[in-house]
């Protein structure tokens, strides 16, 4: 017997469950992995029950609160793609995923006990992220202003690394520098 496709969430759900994948990422950011699930449903506006009526344990609510995230930020490269010319949406891509590295950073603790549990958040990430980044070199190389001889691998090692040195709020400045050296390396020179 085939299994049915899960119905859709009405409209009303799907914004609950966004609510709430928000306020888990700032709470597990902010408070880490001992924050209570009601004080997170508190912060979404909703009750405890429809917290747990999307998410039954709090392992399914980190999992799927850094999916999101994870979603957000592969998603965005062909809107990105969409409103701007290449080589700013690589460049407006870049700022997304130093915001993602300090939310994936920001729930490490609560992410190490989802892996406790045998469950692997990760294991699609690496995929998307070389997807969404690709998508965006390439557009770049075809509009002749990003090199195309730029290994994924190694732009986001390098963006990997700036997050490092300057992924905190408070060194957003020094991170935004950073990334525009980044860009400036990833421009095509005729002649190079």
């Amino acid at each position: 017997m085939a299994h049915a496709a899960p119905r859709p969430l009405r409209a009303d759900a799907q914004r609950n469950r966004q609510r709430l994948l928000d306020a888990a990422v700032r709470a597990f950011s902010q408070s880490g992995p001992e924050v209570t699930l009601e004080s997170i449903a508190r912060a979404a506006g909703v009750g405890i029950g429809t917290l747990y009526r999307h998410f039954p344990t709090r392992e399914a609510l980190v999992e799927a609160a850094y999916r999101n995230e994870l979603g957000k930020l592969c998603d965005a490269a062909p809107d990105l793609l969409d409103r701007l010319p290449p080589e700013r949406a690589v460049r407006a891509w870049m700022d997304l995923f130093i915001d993602y590295l300090a939310a994936k950073r920001g729930m490490a603790d609560a992410l190490r006990l989802v892996i406790a549990t045998g469950a692997n958040p990760y294991a699609e990430s690496r995929d998307r992220l070389y997807g969404a980044l690709d998508l965006l070199l390439r557009a770049g190389a075809e509009a002749g202003t990003v090199r195309a001889d730029v290994a994924v691998a190694d732009v986001l090692a390098s963006l990997s690394g700036v997050s490092l040195a300057a992924g905190e709020p408070d060194r957003r400045d020094q991170a935004r520098r950073l990334l525009d050296l980044l860009m400036d390396g990833l421009r095509y020179r005729a002649g190079s």
